[in-house]
């Protein structure tokens, strides 16, 4: 009988491997067409793999725990020779799963074997993951810091005793024998996919404006509706209206070129275990605020539970983030590293406003929004107008 290999799939944009997290059959069992085989896990998500037609299931070698790359073989289905032909098989021998490679320490004994890992640790010590190389550090702590997966970043506090100041190697043993002495543990694959994210963020020179806005009128006009969407949604509605008003401040700088997007797509901030995910709503600006509030809560959801689709994550020209659930009235987040924009919105207060035609203070339901922005596409000028649009959008929202 015909053997279909079970391939690793792309499981996103920029997902190069994935963790294998469970599996759904033993070796022997029969399985059904479009039957998830295997859970594994992204930096960004829990998905199946899925069988593409019924067999039986003859070998399994992917092992729970263990992280492979996209393409690369878990296993093997027997299948029907009708099968066979509809997928294509070709009559080759199945190609066994590659196991990963040893290396040789400079003692020449093994070491664990040279891969990826969801929990990317010295000693259990919790590091970020794609370490670079560092400014003012030697070759060789340079060396030692890419074989420990650390980055400049996690060095920060350490007073070096090399000349000008410069942290030698004997310092970074001495910090990691120091660190030893606490309480440790892993850090997840969403912690670390949020660190190195916002350190690739923070290589660029970003900025904050800040905007009171009233929010009377909006609380009115969702008391109303049969279908309520929430204060984030509004703002995301609202914020897409203007970046299609104002296509400038939508670009992203690359080299000496501005960048446009083809479509007007909103991320928006869902707290998620240990972390944030970013759904993403396409095309924001061509649907009226009810026809989205059903898009946006299976979002949610799916977020939530860390099973969003590739389809719907990346790829964004801005985020929403309404950090005023955790009663917050003002921050300064960080856009991702892949947008320039990052609209948030902080906790509501009622506060006096001078009303000139009563000649009083009245009071109103305030909230504080802020625009950080990339400072290389935008300037101040430019992300203050923005963020007035915004506002007045937010003013008629059955205009939304």
């Amino acid at each position: 009988m015909p053997l279909l290999p079970i391939i690793m799939p792309q499981l996103g944009e920029s997902i190069a491997e994935a963790t294998i997290v469970s599996a759904a059959f033993s070796v022997g069992d029969r399985v059904e067409a479009d039957t998830d085989l295997l859970e594994v896990e992204t930096n960004k998500a829990v998905m199946g793999v899925t069988a593409p037609c019924g067999g039986i299931l003859k070998e399994l070698s992917a092992v729970i725990g263990e992280s492979y790359a996209v393409g690369a073989t878990l296993g093997y289905l027997e299948i029907s020779e009708e099968d066979a032909e509809r997928l294509g098989l070709n009559d080759a021998p199945p190609v066994p799963v590659e196991q990963p490679k040893k290396k040789q320490n400079s003692g020449g004994d093994t070491s664990k074997a040279e891969k990826k890992t969801v929990k990317p640790t010295v000693s259990g010590l919790p590091v970020p993951a794609h370490a670079g190389g560092a400014t003012f550090l030697s070759p060789r702590m340079k060396a030692r810091m890419a074989e420990l997966g650390l980055h400049a970043a996690d060095l920060a506090g350490v007073a070096g005793s090399g000349a000008g100041g410069r942290v030698t190697i004997d310092d970074l043993e001495r910090f990691l024998q120091d660190l030893e002495r606490n309480t440790i543990s892993p850090a997840s694959s969403m912690r670390v996919a949020v660190a190195d994210a916002m350190r690739r963020s923070w290589t660029r020179p970003l900025a904050t404006v800040v905007l009171p806005v009233q929010l009377d009128i909006l609380l009115a006009h969702r008391k109303q509706q049969t279908v309520k969407a929430g204060p984030a949604l509004y703002a995301l509605r609202a914020l897409s209206i203007a970046l299609s008003e104002m296509p400038a401040t939508a670009g992203r700088l690359i080299g000496d070129r501005v960048i446009h997007p083809r479509s007007v797509d909103i991320g928006f901030a869902v707290e998620a275990e240990d972390g944030v995910l970013v759904p993403v709503i396409r095309h924001a600006d061509q649907f009226p605020l009810v026809d989205l509030v059903e898009r946006y809560n299976r979002l949610v959801e799916l977020a939530r539970a860390r099973r969003l689709p590739g389809s719907d994550t990346g790829g964004s020209i801005a985020t929403i983030t309404n950090y005023g659930v955790f009663g917050l009235t003002m921050a300064t987040p960080i856009p991702l590293p892949e947008q320039s924009l990052l609209l948030g919105i902080g906790a509501g207060k009622i506060t006096p406003s001078w009303d000139a035609e009563k000649k009083a203070f009245v009071p109103v339901t305030e909230a504080q929004f802020t625009l950080s922005f990339d400072h290389r596409v935008l300037d101040g000028g430019a992300a203050g107008r923005l963020l007035q649009r915004v506002s007045q959008l937010l003013g008629t929202p059955e205009k939304l």
